[in-house]
């Protein structure tokens, strides 16, 4: 067997692979797979239909127990229009940081993660020790669905998720969801001469825009101070349509997103724009043109995580970091899907700064990684005691 590679030296392998979203991830997911056999741990695999993609799912330690869950994606953001002072996919290090795509968002910390393989395989467990390793995060979350679906049905459940997103090391215990909406309206071309001749789908793009620039305001009333901002968003990301200025639109596209706080009903929302849209704006389409249509699709969607049922994995993280508070954050993760729908209470808490992550010299500190890489073998620690009590 040969020795295993120093955790920066695998978090440096990871970066090298190009596992941009639009990507396959599964030499990165063989390289993993090697490492896991290198010790006798054989992997689960939840390929997408394609097989170009896939979720990892390694456990160690006793099944029937609860135990911990290790999460971590192992896509990255685009560079494609970034100016880069270094290749992003060649990990350098300079003045204490990590550089390179991935390293603070999140393959830094899955680095780490990896790097426990020895001692966890050949660790007294009392309680079991899962590594999950997804795809396609960076769009959505829309890869981890089947992993997250096998974990709902295991007889014993993981005790609580760690997903390793970059909080500055702070503990997070809620932060707001995301649902990406496209929607295709279906007009009827004519001159533009002859405005009863035809049905413009731009006019009623524009009710919609208007009708969604209502609900945004009404939205802020509602608030939740943990957050910045404290209400649900709606953004309007791309409009398109049209064929010329003298043609009456027959199609429109209207791509969009709304960020529910954890106390917002993400159906009731979608359900109050799809309700006017059929009620009133498609009637006035059809007055001219009866084929008219309006379609909503889905393009991507998770929930939010919300703190309630998680305060005894709160309660074991505070006691392993020195941490005397939690907090709330806006952008979106996967443990949103791992408590609602695996059912696994989660708690998002990794290496570097949300302000590093997406931008060109992407880095992570060495700093930083030192305090997860202490974090993680606390927990190792945590599970080779397999301690009941909630705060240990």
């Amino acid at each position: 067997m040969q020795p295993m590679d120093t955790p920066l030296e695998i978090i440096k392998h990871l970066i090298s692979f190009p596992t941009i979203s639009h990507n396959s991830n599964m030499d990165l997911i063989a390289y993993v797979r090697g490492l896991l056999a290198e010790h006798g741990i054989t992997a689960q695999l939840f390929e997408n239909p394609e097989g170009t993609k896939a979720n990892l799912l390694a456990s160690f330690g006793p099944r029937d127990t609860p135990g911990l869950l290790i999460s971590g994606h192992t896509d990255v953001v685009p560079v494609l229009g970034q100016t880069w002072s270094r290749d992003p996919f060649e990990a350098t290090i300079h003045e204490g940081r990590l550089f390179g795509r991935g390293a603070c968002d999140m393959k830094g910390f899955i680095g780490l993660a990896l790097a426990l393989i020895p001692r966890l395989a050949k660790a007294d467990l009392k309680m079991p020790v899962h590594l999950a390793l997804s795809y396609d995060e960076e769009v959505g979350c829309a890869g981890v669905r089947s992993l997250v679906d096998h974990l709902a049905h295991l007889p014993v459940k993981p005790r609580f998720a760690l997903v390793g997103e970059p909080t500055s090391m702070k503990i997070v215990t809620a932060h707001k969801g995301i649902c990406v909406q496209r929607i295709t309206i279906t007009g009827k071309a004519a001159h533009s001469s002859l405005p009863d001749e035809g049905a413009n789908a731009l006019f009623a793009a524009g009710d919609l825009l208007g009708f969604l620039s209502k609900m945004a305001t009404d939205l802020r009333e509602i608030r939740d101070e943990r957050f910045e901002p404290a209400f649900t968003s709606i953004n309007i990301g791309q409009i398109s349509g049209g064929n010329a200025v003298n043609i009456i639109a027959d199609h429109a596209v209207i791509d969009w997103e709304f960020r529910p706080i954890p106390e917002a009903d993400p159906d009731a929302l979608l359900a109050k724009i799809k309700d006017y849209a059929q009620s009133v704006v498609l009637p006035k389409l059809r007055a001219t043109a009866p084929q008219c249509d309006i379609r909503f699709e889905t393009i991507a969607q998770a929930p939010a995580l919300d703190a309630a049922g998680s305060e005894d994995a709160e309660a074991v993280m505070r006691k392993l970091t020195g941490a005397n508070e939690s907090h709330a954050v806006s952008f979106t993760t996967e443990a949103g899907l791992f408590q609602k729908i695996s059912g696994i209470p989660a708690i998002v808490c990794g290496p570097g700064s949300i302000e590093q992550a997406h931008k060109p010299d992407e880095y992570v500190s060495l700093d930083q990684l030192g305090r997860a890489q202490r974090l993680l073998s606390a927990l190792v620690d945590w599970a080779e005691r397999g301690q009941a009590e909630s705060a240990l």
